[in-house]
């Protein structure tokens, strides 16, 4: 009796103790740990997405993947699989499972090590929201004292929904809802038991226990889940054998990418991390561009068709690189894999090698990256891998793949419809599309490059060119404004200048070394004449015309003042150049060009909007801008104020002004350089070609009513594209092939005649009023105030006076 007495004491002395101790932990401890109710604000670090405007996804940003989804969104099969793994009496205890974590606790004294698992959900909660990962005492109990608080403060929804969507699940992959699209390439909702068990099992080990890094291990896992999941009542007999015998189907997605875009995408995420810096990458913001879908895709297409279609006239450069070897050499075919892997598949031309050549079929033998075999035969593109020997010349045609190629080659191949695959290269030259709305500025398709794996370098915003002959519209706009019309004379004749600006003695010349005499200024921007633009600025003043175009808005911090600004040797980006041209496409208004629409939340709501300089025909007379209102803030938008007037954007080109010159540059297509646009069969198309010397670049500007687009095509290291490449053939194609789709279903608008405006005859030859009755006349606007008031004479050398109610009679 006494044994029991004494046992008795020690046991209530003990729990005191143990009391005692505990309340001196929770004293020491309580007044350091987090605030709980911050569980209820916390911020999920989720990844930013960026959106075309009609909501396809181009671009992910941000380390985590995650896909956040509340309680109620989750399908009550994956909480059962979770709770068989983790927590099966979750909501029932108060935080705390006592029988499972003695058993830790106990195996943590005599080892030093965890063991078998004793946290709730609750406590890993805890642990992943506030403390570390060390295995320690007192991040234990500060962890058990936490689940208490989270408990006390948090409904068993709120805690689950915490754990579900905060847990590390390996491959950057946190929260169950972004592992199963990772994993499985679809959301947790669509998951069959099997998946579901499968997920549930990461969370003990993610890097052994997801299907990807660790397949048996995490097969394992799943199959010891679903047997809990049966034990627990939770699913059947039947249940249980289908799923623990069903095939593991994971493998690796990334975000849904609907088409290529990355050169949009990377300049939206640029903007966001000026705007929000790195807490873009982590808001789980959606960004929505100005890029429409299809006439992206069609831009990248047409970039990819413009740059083969250069490539082919000028030959075959060879494999990629040479690695020898034979085919039943083992060292050689792991170096081939290698290689193979190591090489990006750039603009859907894939990496291949040379493992054999049959001289009897004419056709060689090729390793694909996949690992599978494939044939090349002669005839698909061999036969016409002419070589190349430099931008103006290439070899003879080969006769055999012998001649082509050697084992261990690495080439580039493209399938084709029926299967077969074709000999292909990858351009040496690339080139740059950018569309715009003129109306606004919003920049439509944006394409970079030929491929962003090739090159991040976004030709269209960071490389600065000189354009060449594209530069001269703005010319003969300036000498509109000054005064000169479209059929003033300039003679198109030799020049030689020795300008102290200028290098040496300068004889410019005329893209066809001819020489053609007194030429109207229509013609003479229609057939991109250089002399006369030449004579034309020396005549107009190089100052004025850079204070006209610092009137437009054109930048010319970098220019030379000199006479060569009259063929474009001032350095612009395409996207600077299509800005440029919205002007010329709308009437004379200037817009500034921006990408993002609008910016929302993680809750869907509106965060930031564009409020671009947008052009109001209607509006007051002068057209003035109004103070800019800017973009709403974050503060005006949670006050729910009204969204800011409106900016109009300002004339800055006369109207008159305008309508000539954009009547010449429709001349371009119909009569001029960009004659081959003419296969659009529209008559509201305008632009201008431009080349610069080498030619090093080639140019296409134009425009209709709807859209404006800007192409080039060049080398990055500013070497020669060939004497036979211009505007007119390099980039005007591209042009052709994407304005025939951004067109498809735009019906035709013709300009309205400003008031102002007066069409007459005129003698094509001087310039002057025609003569009553003469033949060769030809009808030319002009500002009312610029109308020719002499007539020529018969003969056409002599000048007569033309009194006014003469001259009303030949008007229109």
């Amino acid at each position: 009796m006494s044994f029991l007495k004494l046992l008795l004491r020690l046991t209530l002395l003990g729990s005191l103790g143990a009391a005692w101790l505990l309340a001196g932990v929770y004293l020491y401890l309580s007044p350091d740990l987090p605030d709980v109710e911050t569980l209820r604000d916390v911020q999920l670090q989720t990844p930013m997405r960026v959106y075309t405007r009609d909501g396809a996804l181009i671009g992910q940003f941000g380390e985590q993947k995650r896909s956040p989804l509340p309680f109620e969104e989750i399908p009550e099969q994956f909480v059962q699989a979770l709770l068989a793994a983790e927590d099966d009496n979750f909501f029932n205890h108060r935080g705390i499972d006592f029988m499972g974590l003695g058993r830790a606790v106990s195996e943590l004294i005599l080892t030093g090590e965890k063991g078998s698992g004793g946290s709730t959900l609750t406590m890993q909660v805890a642990r992943n929201y506030f403390l570390s990962f060390e295995r320690t005492f007192t991040r234990k109990f500060t962890e058990i004292l936490l689940a208490i608080e989270i408990e006390r403060h948090l409904d068993k929804r709120e805690i689950f929904e915490l754990y579900f969507n905060r847990v590390f699940l390996g491959h950057r992959a946190y929260g169950f809802e972004a592992a199963s699209r990772v994993y499985y390439g679809k959301g947790i909702n669509d998951l069959t038991l099997a998946q579901h068990a499968m997920l549930a099992g990461i969370p003990k080990a993610p890097s052994r226990n997801n299907p990807l890094s660790g397949p048996t291990a995490g097969t394992e896992r799943r199959n010891w889940i679903l047997g809990r999941m049966h034990d627990l009542g939770y699913i059947s007999v039947t249940e249980l054998n289908e799923s623990r015998a069903a095939p593991l189907t994971a493998q690796h997605h990334g975000a849904r990418i609907r088409f290529a875009a990355h050169y949009a995408a990377e300049m939206a995420r640029q903007e966001m991390l000026e705007r929000y810096g790195t807490e873009a990458y982590t808001r789980g913001y959606h960004v929505y561009t100005t890029v429409d879908s299809h006439l992206q895709q069609v831009g990248r297409n047409a970039i990819l068709e413009g740059l083969f279609t250069y490539d082919e006239r000028h030959g075959y450069r060879g494999s990629e690189q040479r690695f020898g070897g034979k085919p039943d050499d083992p060292i050689a075919r792991d170096n081939w894999r290698d290689a193979l892997t190591r090489s990006a598949i750039i603009a859907d031309l894939q990496p291949a090698i040379v493992t054999a050549l049959d001289g009897e079929k004419n056709r060689a033998l090729l390793l694909l990256r996949d690992g599978s075999s494939a044939e090349l035969l002669y005839e698909n593109g061999v036969s016409s891998a002419r070589p190349y020997r430099s931008e103006n010349s290439r070899g003879a045609a080969p006769a055999s793949v012998t001649e082509v190629f050697e084992p261990g080659d690495l080439i580039r191949v493209s399938q084709q419809e029926d299967g077969s695959w074709q000999l292909a290269q990858v351009p040496a030259a690339q080139a740059a599309l950018v569309a715009l709305d003129p109306e606004d500025g919003a920049i439509v398709s944006i394409v970079g490059g030929m491929g962003f794996e090739l090159s991040k370098f976004n030709r269209v915003t960071q490389s600065r060119r000189q354009p060449g002959s594209n530069f001269k519209p703005f010319v003969y706009s300036a000498a509109l404004e000054a005064g000169f019309t479209a059929a003033s004379i300039i003679n198109d004749a030799p020049i030689v200048l020795a300008d102290s600006s200028l290098e040496d003695v300068w004889r410019p010349e005329n893209d066809s070394g001819q020489f053609y005499g007194p030429t109207r200024l229509r013609l003479a921007l229609t057939k991109s004449r250089n002399l006369v633009s030449i004579r034309l600025l020396q005549q107009l003043g190089v100052r004025n015309l850079i204070n006209y175009i610092e009137q437009l808005g054109l930048s010319t911090a970098d220019l030379n003042p000199d006479l060569s600004l009259a063929l474009g040797t001032l350095s612009m980006s395409p996207l600077e150049v299509a800005s440029a041209y919205a002007i010329l496409a709308n009437g004379g208004y200037r817009v500034e060009p921006y990408l993002i629409q609008r910016v929302e939340d993680l809750d869907g709501e509106t965060v930031f909007e564009a409020n671009p300089l947008t052009v109001c025909r209607n509006c007051d007379a002068d057209n003035a801008s109004p103070p800019p209102q800017g973009e709403l803030s974050m503060e005006e938008i949670l006050a729910g104020d009204a969204q800011p007037e409106a900016r109009r954007a300002p004339r800055v080109m006369d109207e008159k002004v305008n309508f000539i010159i954009d009547s010449i540059l429709k001349d371009v297509i119909t009569r001029g350089t960009g004659y081959r646009a003419k296969v659009l069969g529209r008559s509201d198309i305008a632009g201008k070609t431009g080349t610069t010397n080498g030619p090093m670049d080639a140019w296409f500007s134009g425009y209709s009513p709807d859209i404006v687009t800007t192409t080039w095509v060049g080398f990055d290291n500013y070497t020669p594209l060939g004497r036979r490449e211009f505007g007119g053939t390099a980039a005007l194609p591209i042009w052709i092939d994407f304005m025939r789709e951004a067109l498809a279903d735009k019906p035709q608008r013709r300009r309205p005649l400003p008031a102002g405006i007066v069409n007459v005859k005129i003698d094509p030859d001087t310039g002057l009023l025609a003569y009553a009755g003469q033949k060769n006349a030809i009808f030319e606007y002009f500002r009312a105030e610029n109308v020719p008031q002499q007539v020529t004479a018969h003969g056409g050398n002599q000048r007569g006076e033309l009194g006014t109610e003469d001259l009303l009679k030949d008007i229109f």
